[in-house]
């Protein structure tokens, strides 16, 4: 009976697997890697609608760019195949999204706090009504607070990255910056916002809460 990987030759030990990719008569490993990372997509996305086997070879097209010009990073901490295949879901994860994305403006996304949005670490159904008022002064107070003590990127990317969801790649190209810089901009005004909820005598915890993804 043949294992989840397919056959002998896909059930490679990890040297075998970097030295198959890396050696001159590749081929056979990528067909296999390829076979692998389809089984592992179409399992991880079965719950996904509209996604056919088309958009599944484009998914493991691109994993397999990422994977190959990773092999220098895989330290063998777990199976070579498993690695690989985490790095294919999350690959056709991120591109999911930035589809979900790709029609909608940043403007419309980033135009104002959704007045609905609470943080996840805030959202307990089972809080009380005292719970639920402290809730909504803290919200009230990170609204305010985004809207007054924040300069114009700043506001941009924390409402689009942390209210809205959008991927951190897509803003970054809407906002014509790069991913490193993105993330020292939300850092700057997650400092900002910090302080000032500080100013206004709200907890540290608090201020961890409201500002979770």
């Amino acid at each position: 009976m043949e294992g989840p990987e397919g056959g002998s030759r896909a059930a490679r030990t990890n040297q075998q697997w970097l030295e198959a990719l890396r050696g001159p008569g590749r081929d056979e490993a990528l067909t296999d890697l390829q076979a692998i990372l389809m089984r592992g997509l179409r399992y991880a996305l079965a719950d996904y609608s509209g996604v056919g086997d088309a958009a599944l070879e484009d998914f493991v097209q691109d994993s397999m760019l990422k994977i190959l010009a990773s092999l220098d990073s895989f330290r063998g901490e777990s199976r070579f195949t498993t690695w690989a295949q985490k790095i294919a879901v999350r690959e056709a994860f991120t591109e999911l999204r930035r589809h979900r994305w790709r029609d909608v403006s940043l403007d419309s996304v980033a135009g104002s706090p959704d007045a609905d949005f609470v943080p996840k670490t805030l959202a307990d159904p089972s809080a009380g009504p005292e719970q639920q008022a402290m809730r909504d002064t803290l919200l009230e107070t990170l609204r305010h607070l985004i809207a007054e003590c924040l300069t114009d990127r700043q506001r941009l990317a924390t409402t689009a990255v942390y209210l809205r969801g959008m991927p951190l790649e897509e803003v970054a190209r809407r906002m014509g910056t790069n991913r490193n810089a993105l993330y020292k901009l939300l850092h700057d005004a997650r400092t900002r916002l910090r302080q000032g909820m500080i100013d206004k005598g709200l907890t540290a915890q608090d201020v961890l809460d409201a500002l979770e993804p």
